[in-house]
């Protein structure tokens, strides 16, 4: 089966992004836009502008990941950017989650959640019936390159399982340190979508077209 991969853009090669969005349309079945504001995570990365910009070339559906303090200020932008799933963090919304699920259907956008490796599938357990995408960080957020948090693979499998019970449709998505060396784990647990990043896709090879292909190759080897 063709694994869904997502393509994390605040890894790829920010001199050539018109380039490397065309051969990723391609290849992958999303984009990931990580959305982050300096003070919920200490790094600085994608905006809705640049949303805006990608949107003029991307043929996959966009994922705004808001790694931000206050994401009910980021909905509106990234919906109106382009964005087709908006996915704020978990411990941002506990006080008015399904406000903030409101706000993102009332622009036209599909709801996604993100949990952070320290927060317990139970935060969510609540309203997963109203969640399409369900990401599970799978590294601490806010920067690229770090190492798999092995105990995420029950937090995956317990996802799976609590979809399979109560028959929800949302997608489980992992993120962070998915390479060869995770794709079994990944897999084998649960997950549906895989966001590749530095280590998964866009340190493979200087040539992204020959990076695409040895990240599929890479995935079939392991889950075969």
């Amino acid at each position: 089966m063709k694994p869904q991969f997502s393509a994390s853009l605040m890894c790829m090669d920010f001199l050539h992004v018109k380039e490397q969005i065309e051969i990723l349309n391609e290849f992958v079945e999303y984009f990931h836009i990580d959305i982050i504001d300096g003070h919920y995570s200490k790094n600085l990365s994608l905006s809705p502008d640049l949303i805006q910009a990608f949107s003029k070339v991307t043929m996959k559906p966009m994922d705004a990941h808001l790694a931000t303090t206050n994401p009910e200020h980021w909905i509106q932008p990234c919906a109106r950017a382009g964005a087709t799933y908006i996915s704020p963090h978990v411990e941002t919304i506990s006080n008015d989650a399904f406000r903030i699920f409101n706000m993102i259907e009332s622009e036209g956008c599909k709801v996604g959640v993100v949990l952070n490796p320290a927060t317990p599938i139970s935060f969510v357990e609540t309203y997963l019936g109203r969640v399409e995408l369900l990401t599970i960080l799978t590294v601490d957020p806010g920067f690229a390159g770090q190492p798999f948090i092995n105990e995420m693979l029950n937090k995956i499998k317990a996802a799976a399982r609590l979809r399979e019970e109560n028959g929800y449709t949302y997608k489980i998505q992992v993120d962070g340190a998915v390479n060869k060396k995770t794709f079994k784990r990944l897999k084998d647990a649960g997950a549906d979508v895989f966001v590749l990043g530095s280590s998964g896709l866009f340190n493979l090879d200087d040539d992204l077209l020959k990076a695409c292909n040895q990240a599929y190759e890479n995935f079939y080897e392991v889950t075969k």
